[in-house]
């Protein structure tokens, strides 16, 4: 059975992720978050995640932001770390998604996605097909609605663990 909204794999920060082995493994594109997936909710491109995508880009990833933001908001995080973007994407609807991949030039088969929610970052990648990477949020102070979220996020992550545990078990 599949389930949308069960991440593929979780992290406890987008800076964790073993992009080398990812690389090795067949993988060339990433779509990411911008907001509490690799800054605080609002803030400005910093040097850690400048340093990742200049980490990306030596591997030989291609990147993109998607963001159900405004324009001037994902260009200006794009233009500083040198990504590609998507703004307005809709998540989790399939077309932001679907762009991210023709932008890049990849495919659903050997393109990633890492986000922080659940609801709109997972189901929109799962949805697609693609691979989802779920990351702890940067920071807790957010928006009422996304805290909202947060709160049924963590009833579905109470049973993912759960179906992660009983498929350990069963191995």
């Amino acid at each position: 059975m599949k389930h949308y909204l069960y991440p593929d794999a979780t992290f406890a920060s987008s800076y964790d992720i073993p992009y080398e082995e990812l690389y090795e493994k067949g993988y060339r594109g990433i779509i990411y978050d911008i907001d509490n997936t690799l800054v605080p909710h609002g803030a400005p491109a910093d040097e850690r995640a400048i340093a990742l995508f200049k980490r990306l880009k030596d591997i030989g990833f291609k990147t993109i932001l998607i963001s159900n933001n405004k324009e001037a908001r994902v260009k200006s995080f794009a233009e500083d770390v040198g990504s590609e973007y998507v703004y307005k994407a809709g998540k989790p609807l399939k077309r932001g998604y679907l762009k991210a991949l023709e932008v890049m030039n990849t495919n659903r088969d050997n393109s990633l996605f890492v986000g922080d929610q659940l609801f709109t970052d997972v189901w929109g990648a799962r949805r697609c097909g693609i691979m989802s990477y779920l990351v702890d949020r940067i920071d807790d102070k957010e928006e009422i609605q996304i805290v909202l979220k947060r709160k049924l996020e963590s009833i579905v992550l109470f049973f993912y663990r759960r179906h992660i545990r009983k498929m350990e078990k069963n191995r």
